[in-house]
C-alpha cells in the first residue's frame, strides 16, 4: 500500500533528485522509511539541520537542479532556516520539507509545534501544507513549480500522520521548466543604448552573474567598446579566466583596479548584477543596468537606462548597433592598473623560511597551484573568502561556492559536503576559518561517518578575523573576537579522519600535497597570521578616521607591538 510519504518520495526522483539532506526524527519517520528501501534515492544523515540547508543549496549550484533538505517538526526544521536562506538568495532551486505534528494537534500549542509556513515565509518563494491526503499533488506540484521556475527555495509542510496515510488520488505532475517570454529589450531601449555608449569615451562593464551563459557576448561588446570588465564575486568562476578584458573585482575585497575602472569611467554598463555596495559606484557617470529580475534595476544607484531582459539576449540586439571606438586608453590604462595590483597581492603569497606564523595568501596560493583543474572549492565568509577571491584561479572547470549574498558563517564544510555527494570523483576543498569551523564541528563527523572525501583546511589564526578588522576600521579595540583553539589536526583524528598540521611554510607544499593526496577525508590545520589585514580597494573617510581612534587607543592601551606587527604587512595598502 503506497503512502503519502512514497508519492512525495516518487514526485522528488521524477523531479531528478538523488538525495534528501537532514537529521532523523519521528515525524520524518514515513519519509526515511520510504527512503531506505529504494535505490534510487538515498538519505544523508548530516549532525545538524543547518548543515542539510547549506549542503542542499550546494548541490542545486552546482548542477542547476533540484536538491531537497529535510527537518523533523519544530526544532528540527527550524535549525534549516539559515542554511534555506542562503540557498534562497543564492536562487538556489531546493525544496525543504518541513514535518509536522500530528494535524489533530495543530494549533492547540503541542509539545514542539510551530508554524513553519509562516516561519520560512521569508525565505521561500512557496510554503504548501498537506492537511490531507488530497492536498499532496497541488502542494508538491506548486512547490516544484516554484523552485525550478522562479528560482529559489519552496516548503512542504507535511504532517507525520498525513505522511503515514494511504495515497490517493492523482499523482504530482513533474514541473515542467517554463520558457521566458518578453526577455528581450525594445528596438527603443537598443537604440537609446548604443546612442549612450557610442557618445562616451570611457565605458566600464560591471559583469555579474547574470553573465555566466554570455561569454562571448560579454567579450565581443567589450571589444568594440574598449571596455574594461569588473566582475562580482559571484561572477569570477565564469569571467574571470581567459578574460582579456578583466580588471578585477571591486567592492569590500575587491581590488584597486576595478574600484578605479568603475571610478574613471563616463559610462557604467552593469549587466546581469545586484551589487550591493553603493559606496562603490561612480557618482558622475552614467548608468545603463540589465537584468532580468525587475526588482533589481536601479536598486542600488541611480540608472539612466533600465533594461529588463536577459544579458545574452540584450547583447547579441546590441551589439550590431555599438560602433568600435579607435581610443583604447581607458582599457590600456585599466589593464595595466590590473596588473600591478595583481603583482603586489602576489607579493603577499610568500612564505619566508622558518617564519611562523603562516601568511594565509601563501597557503591558498601554493593551494591553488596543487589542486586538480576542475576541483570544488567552497570557502567560509570573512577572510577565508577574501583569499579565495584573491588567489584561487578559475578556468571553466573550477567551481567557487560560499554564502556570497547571506553572508552566513560555518557554510564552506556543509557546502563541501553537499558537492561531494553531488559530485563524486571530483576533488572537494573546505577553506573553514576556525570561528566557522567551530561553529558547525560536528559536520566533521558527517565526512566520517559518509567517508566523503572531502579536504578541510583550516586557516586557524586564533580569532574571527574579519569581525576584528571591522572593528578596528571603525576605531572600537578588539573585542569579543579571540578564540582559544585546540590543534584541529588531532580533533580531526579523534573522530576518525586524517589530520595534518602546518606551522612554517616550508611545510604547506608537502603538507597541502599530502592532504590532496590522501584517499578519504583529511583536515589540514595552519597557524596563519592573525596580522593581516585585508583592505577594501578604497578608503573613505569614515575608514581612516575609524583606523586612526584604534591606533590611539592601542598605543594608550599598551599595544604598540602590534601596531609595528600591522604596518610590517602593509595596514594601508
Amino acid at each position: 500500500m503506497a503512502r503519502v510519504a512514497d508519492a512525495l518520495v516518487d514526485a522528488l526522483v521524477d523531479a531528478g533528485v538523488r538525495q534528501i539532506f537532514g537529521v532523523a526524527g519521528d515525524s520524518l519517520n514515513a519519509i526515511t522509511d520510504s527512503i531506505r528501501s529504494r535505490r534510487d534515492i538515498e538519505w544523508i544523515h548530516v549532525r545538524h539541520e543547518e548543515a542539510a540547508g547549506f549542503a542542499a543549496g550546494a548541490v542545486a549550484q552546482l548542477t542547476g537542479g533540484l536538491a531537497v533538505c529535510a527537518g523533523s517538526c519544530g526544532p528540527g526544521n527550524l535549525h534549516l532556516i539559515n542554511g534555506l536562506y542562503d540557498a534562497h538568495r543564492s536562487r538556489a532551486r531546493v525544496i525543504a520539507l518541513a514535518a509536522q505534528i500530528p494535524s489533530p494537534e495543530i494549533g492547540s500549542n503541542y509539545f514542539q509545534e510551530t508554524h513553519p509556513e509562516q516561519i520560512f515565509r521569508e525565505c521561500s518563494h512557496y510554503q504548501g501544507v498537506v492537511s490531507k491526503v488530497e492536498d499532496l499533488a497541488p502542494v508538491v506540484e506548486s512547490a516544484l513549480d516554484a523552485a525550478c521556475n522562479r528560482m529559489g527555495v519552496a516548503v512542504i509542510v507535511l504532517p507525520g500522520d498525513v505522511a503515514l496515510m494511504r495515497a490517493q488520488g492523482p499523482k504530482p505532475n513533474r514541473a515542467a521548466p517554463k520558457t521566458q517570454s518578453g526577455t528581450g529589450p525594445t528596438a527603443d531601449q537598443i537604440r537609446r543604448m548604443a546612442h549612450t555608449l557610442n557618445d562616451a569615451s570611457r565605458v566600464t562593464v560591471l559583469a555579474g552573474s547574470g553573465c555566466a551563459g554570455s561569454r562571448d557576448e560579454l567579450f565581443q561588446i567589450a571589444a568594440k567598446l574598449h571596455a574594461p570588465i569588473v566582475h562580482t564575486l559571484r561572477a569570477k568562476e565564469s569571467l574571470e579566466y581567459d578574460n582579456p578584458y578583466d580588471v578585477g573585482m571591486t567592492g569590500l575585497i575587491g581590488f584597486s583596479s576595478g574600484y578605479h575602472a568603475m571610478m574613471d569611467s563616463e559610462v557604467l554598463l552593469m549587466l546581469g548584477t545586484d551589487f550591493p555596495y553603493r559606496q562603490f559606484y561612480p557618482e558622475h557617470a552614467q548608468k545603463i543596468q540589465v537584468d532580468i529580475d525587475p526588482e533589481q534595476i536601479g536598486r542600488r544607484t541611480a540608472i539612466d537606462i533600465g533594461v529588463v531582459a536577459d544579458v545574452g539576449t540584450t547583447l547579441r540586439a546590441l551589439l550590431p548597433a555599438v560602433q568600435e571606438k579607435s581610443d583604447g586608453e581607458h582599457l590600456t590604462a585599466s589593464l595595466e592598473h590590473y596588473a600591478k595590483t595583481r603583482e603586489s597581492l602576489d607579493a603577499l603569497a610568500t612564505g619566508e623560511p622558518g617564519k611562523s606564523p603562516v601568511h594565509p595568501q601563501f597557503v591558498v596560493k601554493v593551494l591553488d597551484r596543487l589542486s586538480a583543474g576542475d576541483a570544488i572549492f567552497t570557502c567560509d565568509v570573512g577572510l577565508p573568502t577574501v583569499w579565495a577571491a584573491r588567489y584561487l584561479r578559475m578556468n571553466g572547470r573550477r567551481r567557487l561556492l560560499g554564502s556570497f549574498w547571506h553572508g552566513s558563517m560555518a557554510n564552506a564544510l556543509p557546502q563541501a559536503i553537499g558537492a561531494a555527494c553531488s559530485s563524486p570523483g571530483r576533488q572537494v576543498v573546505s577553506l573553514c576559518g576556525d570561528g566557522g569551523l567551530a561553529m558547525l564541528f560536528g559536520e566533521l563527523l558527517t565526512l566520517r561517518q559518509l567517508n566523503l572525501p572531502v579536504k578541510v583546511i583550516v586557516f586557524n589564526n586564533g580569532a574571527l578575523g574579519f569581525v576584528r578588522l571591522e572593528q578596528m576600521s571603525a576605531g572600537f579595540l578588539e573585542a569579543g573576537v579571540d578564540l582559544r583553539n585546540p590543534d584541529f589536526s588531532r580533533v580531526a583524528e579523534a573522530v576518525g579522519i586524517e589530520g595534518l598540521r602546518a606551522e612554517v611554510p616550508e611545510e604547506i607544499e608537502p603538507k597541502t600535497a599530502e592532504l590532496l593526496r590522501h584517499p578519504g577525508p583529511a583536515l589540514l590545520d595552519v597557524t596563519v597570521s592573525n596580522q593581516e589585514v585585508a583592505m577594501p580597494p578604497s578608503l573613505d573617510r569614515s575608514v581612516v578616521k575609524g583606523f586612526s581612534l584604534w591606533l590611539v587607543k592601542a598605543v594608550l592601551s599598551g599595544r604598540g607591538d602590534e601596531i609595528v606587527d600591522l604596518a610590517k604587512v602593509n595596514l594601508f595598502r
